[in-house]
Formats: structure tokens, C-alpha cells, sequence
């Protein structure tokens, strides 16, 4: 099957250059020109809308960073809607079960399935091809995508037959990785604000139960060297623990500890960090504490 992809930012691009490498031809389109050339030089077609990539793949990714921007390449103009080749939409982006299940329905009116599978991972593991995809809609249609899905991740975990399912767990994902980020942070800086080498006391909790994710790669990797270079924007950031506070309401589950973290990336946003990186959230913590966490690394 013929692939196409729209959305190739810093996500995006990665993806679909792998899908490139293993099937030989994609056609690809961005509303930002720039964003498509390296997929260009490896001749790959880049198309002038959504409706062209519709118009010339049968499997289309998705990986589009925000809601809005979601719904305008599906049923905007010149979205993938107009397109006649498409057999198969595939949405690679956390936008949500209310965004997934309007697309679902103007998709079906057509006779095109969707395939919901958020990625989760990061840009690095992404251009290694070692991204894990979370993954739920009709098993015969996983079974036609997987091949492709392959292309760019190292771990698939289908969770259900039912296009939202997969949302719902990267949602959860999400803010269970930000609340490791913010408590981790919280922990540091106490420690050193109370004269404790912060490596000591990281090297402490990485070999103890206190470990997480944030604690073993983000705090090391992109806040002890004060670069601040995760490449997770904030403003998305800010749209994924919207996302979770939705579906907690939704839901009717508790809020009480992910409600503390939804408050700290609100925080972020209101001391002008919308465009900062996601691992900039420590300086959140530092502003309330009156103590900057020291470089340690370089």
C-alpha cells in the first residue's frame, strides 16, 4: 500500500522519513514548506495540501501538533475529506477522544477506517526507529498498518478495537510522565536548597525506589546541564494535561495528585514559558523555592 503523511515537524519528521526509508516512496505534506524538505531530498513527492496526500496514498499518517490543526486537515479546506485514494487514515497524535471519535464519524461517512495510535518516546528514539505506538481500532485494519507502524517503532501495544482507546492510555501516559518530571524536580532542588550535592541525591533515588523516567533520563539528560533542550514544547505540553483534565472529568476519577501537576504547567505557561521546553517546568519549581538547581553537568 502507497503511504502518505501530513505533519512533519519535529515528531513528524522522523516518522515519516523512516516510513521513506523502509517503502522506497511517501508523498508528504506540511503547512510549512521548510518542514518537508529534508523528505524531499531523499525523493520523496511532497504534495500541496492534505487533499493531494489523500488523492495519491492509501495509508495516510498523521502527526499533527494540536486539535485544531487536527480537525483542519481532516475536514478543512483542502483537507484529507476531498481525497479519493485514502483506504486508511492513521492519527499518530494525542488529541483527545472527543477530537478522534468527530474525525471517526466525517471519516466513516466516506468508508475510510481510522487506526488511533498515539506515539510515545520522544525525537531521538524517533529518528532510531525505537518509538512506541499505542494502538487501538478494528483488528483487520491494525493488521493491514502494522507493517508500516514497524517502519519507526521498537514497541506496539494494541489495547483494544475501539478508536479512542488508545487516547485514553496515552493521555494517562502523559501525566503520569509530567507528575514523575514535577516531583522530581521538587525533590532536587529541596535536597540542594538544603546543602545536598544534587548528583548525590539523584544518584540516591535512581538507585532506590523512588527511580522514574524523569529521574533516570530527563533530569540528567536536559536539566543538570541547564540545556534545556528536550525538544517537548510547552504549548504542547499544555494541550496534553488539558487533554487528561477532559477525560478525568469525563470519567469522574480523582484529580487530587496529576490536578497538583496540570497546576504546575499552567504555572509554566503564566510565567511565559509556552514556547520553552518541556524540561524548563523545573524553573517553575525553582521560582517558588527561591533557589536555582546548580549545573552539574555540561
Amino acid at each position: 500500500m502507497k503511504a502518505g503523511f501530513i505533519g512533519t515537524g519535529s515528531m513528524g519528521m522522523p516518522l515519516a522519513s523512516n516510513i521513506l526509508d523502509q517503502e522506497k516512496s511517501l508523498i508528504a505534506y506540511d503547512i510549512n514548506p521548510a518542514a518537508t524538505k529534508p523528505l524531499a531530498d531523499k525523493q520523496a513527492r511532497i504534495a500541496q495540501s492534505p487533499a493531494e496526500v489523500a488523492d495519491n496514498a492509501d495509508v495516510v499518517f498523521v502527526c499533527m501538533p494540536s486539535i485544531d490543526s487536527f480537525h483542519a486537515i481532516v475536514s478543512g479546506d483542502g483537507g484529507i475529506l476531498n481525497g479519493d485514494q485514502m483506504k486508511i487514515f492513521v492519527n499518530l497524535g494525542t488529541m483527545g477522544t472527543e477530537a478522534l471519535a468527530k474525525a471517526e464519524a466525517e471519516l466513516a461517512a466516506t468508508g475510510v477506517p481510522m487506526l488511533d495510535s498515539p506515539i510515545t518516546g520522544g525525537v531521538q528514539r524517533a529518528y532510531d526507529s525505537d518509538i512506541t505506538v499505542i494502538t487501538s481500532g478494528p483488528q483487520e485494519v491494525y493488521d493491514q498498518v502494522e507493517p508500516l507502524l514497524k517502519s519507526f517503532a521498537r514497541d506496539i501495544h494494541y489495547v483494544g478495537d475501539k478508536v479512542g482507546q488508545a487516547q485514553l492510555v496515552k493521555i494517562v501516559n502523559n501525566i503520569t510522565s509530567l507528575t514523575n518530571l514535577v516531583i522530581g524536580a521538587e525533590a532536587l532542588i529541596m535536597a540542594a536548597k538544603g546543602g545536598v550535592d544534587p548528583e548525590k541525591t539523584l544518584a540516591v533515588i535512581n538507585a532506590g525506589s523512588g527511580q522514574n523516567s524523569a529521574t533516570l533520563s530527563k533530569i540528567p539528560n536536559f536539566v543538570m546541564n541547564r540545556k534545556f533542550n528536550m525538544e517537548a514544547p510547552m504549548y504542547i505540553t499544555e494541550k496534553d494535561a488539558m487533554l487528561w483534565r477532559m477525560e478525568a472529568e469525563r470519567l469522574n476519577v480523582p484529580q487530587n495528585v496529576a490536578g497538583a501537576t496540570y497546576h504546575t504547567i499552567r504555572q509554566a505557561i503564566a510565567m511565559g514559558l509556552q514556547g520553552a521546553d518541556l524540561s524548563e517546568l523545573v524553573k517553575v519549581v525553582e521560582r517558588a523555592a527561591d533557589f536555582e538547581l546548580p549545573k552539574t553537568r555540561d
